[in-house]
């Protein structure tokens, strides 16, 4: 479960099971849905958040998911 972050860009809830953080809701722009962050092996989870904001100077979705995304989609047509 988790409470929505603040509106500002780089905002962010913590995702809780139960009372174990697990994730976090991270706001990558100013009044748009968060996206959710997980920690990753030998990646903590301060870093993976730093990590996405650093990814995403004008998009929702870090720029690496957004390419990976649009490479598919050519490859379907």
């Amino acid at each position: 479960t988790y409470e929505a972050p603040g509106e500002e860009r780089g905002a962010r809830a913590p995702l809780l099971d139960g009372t174990e953080e697990v994730g976090a809701a991270l706001r990558t722009r100013t009044g748009v849905k968060p996206v959710y962050v997980s920690a990753g092996h030998r990646v903590a989870l301060d870093t993976a958040c730093a990590h996405t904001l650093a990814l995403t100077p004008r998009y929702r979705l870090p720029e690496t998911t957004r390419r990976a995304d649009a490479l598919c989609r050519a490859a379907l047509r």
